[in-house]
């Protein structure tokens, strides 16, 4: 979910078309891979005398589920984990196969709203940033990573991840203040950056106007990187291709481009909507793979502009879906 908005936890983004792409039924099993405050869970558990495994690598998320599970008694069980690790996490309670994987991606409201969690640049808190309180590293924070990195580092991170023009200014200002003493504070790190994008534009070397904080993209570099989002994320799509029965389906929720682009892309690659061999070429066996995945849609779905009035934060959602195939998991062939 999107670090640049706070609303209230319990609205998930674009709900009715998550539950319609993915079909709920009567006997089937289902994964909310980020059940959060339990949205979308709810939901195919109201359509449908299915079950549901909800996933979330944040504890808070598993205790926050307790009236959910009185209310579907037997049909609703949260385990704690990350969503890439699904397959193990299943396994483990006796499910090798499901119908349907709900992928809400980023950081939660409930993150957000908590300065203590160090995700938010509108309240001051701790520069920490952890899904999970590990990271992708165990002793691993946001104020790890802006003082230790390398100048350098530092900067390809926010440009990569955050997709930020001005990173290099923003990295040397992170340097040149960490020299006088270490960024602990979500809030010094936010003032820095503002500082910095003001007195490029002053300057004339940031063009055009931006409706977001000049900390956006900064904040959504580091916590991408310390929890490992695209990695993840790569992990989850794979072990859904794993779980998913023929006819399965799998719908993601993404909010900014990097995270839509690698939904995008894997599921492209897995369809026959695929690169292809040229037809100037000759056949060559073994070149073209079955296809794992038949896109639900050529066009990525957007939020309704209802929806966007009613809860702002749903403004940058995407949502990509698709239906699992016989063939063989691409990774196992």
């Amino acid at each position: 979910m999107p670090s640049s908005r706070r609303t209230a936890p319990h609205t998930p983004v674009m709900l009715n078309e998550v539950v319609a792409a993915l079909m709920p039924r009567d006997g089937a099993i289902y994964v909310d891979a980020t059940f959060g405050a339990g949205g979308y869970s709810r939901a195919l558990l109201e359509a449908a005398q299915c079950t549901v495994w909800g996933i979330d690598r944040d504890p808070a998320a598993r205790s926050s589920s307790d009236d959910l599970a009185r209310r579907f008694p037997g049909r609703l069980t949260v385990l704690q984990g990350r969503f890439g690790d699904m397959v193990r996490l299943l396994a483990g309670v006796g499910v090798d196969r499901i119908d349907g994987v709900a992928l809400d991606l980023g950081v939660s409201s409930m993150q957000i709203d908590d300065p203590a969690r160090g995700f938010s640049f509108r309240a001051d808190g701790p520069l920490d940033m952890r899904m999970d309180g590990t990271g992708k590293d165990a002793s691993m924070t946001a104020a790890d990573v802006v003082n230790r990195l390398a100048e350098p580092e530092l900067a390809d991170i926010i440009c990569r991840y955050g997709e930020e023009r001005l990173s290099r200014r923003i990295a040397k200002a992170i340097v040149e203040r960490r020299r006088e003493a270490p960024i602990t504070r979500t809030g010094q790190l936010a003032e820095l950056v503002r500082r910095v994008v003001a007195k490029s534009k002053a300057r004339g070397r940031a063009r055009g106007k931006d409706s977001i904080d000049p900390a956006t993209r900064t904040f959504q570099a580091l916590r991408i990187h310390i929890n490992d989002e695209l990695g993840e994320l790569q992990r989850g799509l794979m072990a859904a291709e794993t779980l998913l029965r023929p006819g399965g389906r799998l719908a993601v929720v993404s909010f900014h481009s990097l995270e839509d682009r690698q939904v995008k892309e894997f599921l492209l690659g897995r369809s026959e909507a695929g690169p292809k061999p040229s037809r100037h070429l000759p056949p060559v066996a073994g070149t073209a793979p079955t296809p794992t995945f038949r896109l639900l849609g050529r066009r990525v779905v957007k939020p309704s502009m209802r929806e966007v009035a009613a809860n702002p934060r749903a403004q940058s959602a995407r949502l990509r879906a698709a239906e699992r195939t016989a063939a063989p998991a691409r990774q196992a062939a």
